[in-house]
């Protein structure tokens, strides 16, 4: 029986790169874009700014905190749930406090906040109290979990509602987090630096917060976070000069140096599998991978997503079968729906044509973007004309 053969372009395009253009990554804030010249991926330091006083719209505010008194040394993803619908809306700052206004779709883009379950809301107009009277909050942070905070009843003057503290909950048989250790050690000096830069890079300043990130961990080299977000910046520097094969990369070095400074911090795995994806350094790729979902197997499907691609690049289509399965499995908010399409396409190397072909049509019934519809659609057709050609031919049996 024939193997199928696809384009290798079709391939590397569908999956390798759709890799690297959304990092789904557990409630940690997102690179930067390389294009964006506004605000990045982080509000205020320190209090959560007042109150507008304008009757436009319901502004919600509140702490994150943990529930072991752990201090909070990560911003988290404040999400709403109405109706059953996943929302990003903004990042804590790093000592929790967070406020949004509701409805306003402006502001997770000014978070830097990819959010694949958002483009299925209709928020046009959610501007009263009676529109999110079937609407949670939560906060999403890497290793822990939140119990949602009902925001119906909560109306206060001028359209306020205050949620109080949001209790988040280390997550039983999960060694990793996005709460390093090492970090809320760092001296006060240190720590002014590091919140200095996070606000620069709110307002785009990103040279003069790379320079505060680099003075904090100069003052504190175990400062793993700080060294996590210096290397945010330089990988985003490195995708502006568009050098992904240099093996000399400043941000390989911060994110290895937030790895030594806490092994169980996890978002510079992320980091490092990003960069191993750029270069195509598929062994690299599993290892990374590997390590990282063996610390955090539930906030991270991006991690057995490049798992997958890599195995599958290096013709290892069990292993790539299984990390796309346990991918789907962790993804349960369906962040990255080519999760199907990539286990369709492995599927169908292994000549399992009616497994593939249900596989990709959850891809299609996922599909949002123009691009992944028609993505879909030629995987389908590929599908149906591979085992068509396997297929033996029909015998005649007419007399």
């Amino acid at each position: 029986m024939t193997t199928p053969r696809l384009g290798c372009a079709f391939l590397i395009f569908a999956m390798s790169a759709s890799a690297l253009a959304q990092r789904s990554g557990g409630g940690k804030p997102t690179a930067p874009s390389p294009g964006s010249t506004g605000s990045a991926s982080f509000p205020s330091v320190g209090r959560s700014a007042p109150f507008p006083s304008t009757p436009s719209g319901i502004f919600v505010s509140g702490k994150v905190v943990l529930d072991d008194g752990t201090e909070l040394t990560e911003p988290a993803i404040i999400q709403t749930i109405c109706r059953g619908r996943k929302h990003s809306e903004t990042y804590s700052d790093t000592h929790g406090g967070f406020s949004f206004r509701l409805g306003d779709s402006t502001q997770s883009a000014v978070a830097s906040i990819s959010d694949a379950s958002s483009a299925n809301v209709n928020r046009a107009g959610m501007q009263s109290s009676s529109d999110y009277q079937d609407c949670q909050l939560q906060a999403e942070l890497a290793g822990f979990s939140s119990q949602a905070v009902e925001l119906s009843g909560r109306m206060g003057a001028m359209n306020n509602i205050d949620v109080g503290r949001v209790p988040l909950h280390r997550l039983a048989h999960v060694d990793g987090t996005s709460i390093s250790v090492t970090s809320a050690l760092a001296p006060s000096a240190a720590k002014k630096a590091f919140e200095k830069g996070l606000e620069q890079e709110k307002k785009g300043k990103w040279a003069d917060a790379q320079k505060s990130f680099e003075k904090a961990v100069q003052i504190y080299p175990r400062y793993a976070t700080a060294w996590y977000q210096l290397g945010r910046l330089q990988l985003r520097n490195q995708l502006l000069n568009k050098s992904p094969d240099d093996s000399e990369q400043p941000a390989k070095h911060s994110f290895e140096q937030s790895v030594a400074a806490d092994p169980k911090y996890v978002n510079p795995y992320d980091g490092l599998a990003q960069l191993a994806m750029m270069a195509r350094d598929w062994h690299n790729v599993i290892d990374i991978t590997s390590k990282l979902v063996s610390l955090n197997p539930v906030n991270f499907p991006d991690a057995y997503y490049d798992n997958a691609v890599a195995n599958y690049n290096l013709k290892n289509f069990d292993d790539a079968e299984k990390s796309a399965l346990q991918g789907i499995r962790a993804d349960d908010a369906h962040q990255i729906p080519k999760l199907q399409y990539l286990l369709a396409m492995i599927l169908l190397q292994k000549q399992n044509y009616q497994a593939a072909s249900e596989h990709m049509q959850l891809f299609l019934s996922l599909a949002k973007q123009q691009e992944d519809i028609d993505l879909a659609k030629k995987g389908l057709a590929e599908i149906q004309r591979v085992s068509a050609s396997t297929q033996p031919p029909v015998a005649n049996l007419d007399k």
